[in-house]
């Protein structure tokens, strides 16, 4: 190794999302309390290679919500460099998903309502022009995952 590659070389250090396997899975989910929020999937914070640098680690949190592989390149990389722009849409996506994780809770809690008629109850007054929607199938889906993981915490 010359001494300009000694000087110049990126720190590689284990991801701390991952723990190095480059893939993010449930046992990853639960430890980074994301369980409503990410599925397992290859690591966006590592893009994979299960290392990362230091750059990474000062920039973005390992828990960040909406950085995940769905995104497009150039949207992980405006997350990397703290664009304001995408930074607001994540923090929208994320209150949107913790309004609707409440939300969820709510109608199951006080209203006795199963996650089919919860998730009609919540299209029926969703905005037309809402930023953030969802197919019905998948929203039942989401809604019962909600009560699974919820119930031993509402009871």
């Amino acid at each position: 190794m010359t001494i300009f590659n000694f000087l110049f070389r990126k720190s590689n250090i284990e991801c701390p999302r991952c723990l190095g396997k480059a893939f993010v899975d449930w046992d990853d989910i639960r430890r980074l309390n994301q369980e409503l929020k990410w599925t397992p999937a290859p690591c966006a914070y590592c893009l994979g290679s299960g290392k990362v640098d230091k750059e990474m680690l000062a920039k973005v949190p390992v828990d960040y919500t909406y950085l995940t592989i769905d995104l497009t390149e150039s949207e992980m990389e405006k997350i990397k460099e703290g664009d304001q722009a995408t930074l607001e849409k994540a923090k929208i996506r994320e209150l949107f998903l913790d309004n609707l994780i409440k939300y969820a809770e709510h109608h199951y809690l006080n209203n006795q309502m199963d996650a089919e008629s919860i998730a009609d109850l919540y299209l029926k007054t969703e905005d037309e022009d809402a930023i953030f929607s969802v197919e019905r199938k998948y929203l039942i889906q989401y809604v019962e995952k909600i009560i699974e993981l919820k119930s031993p915490e509402l009871n």
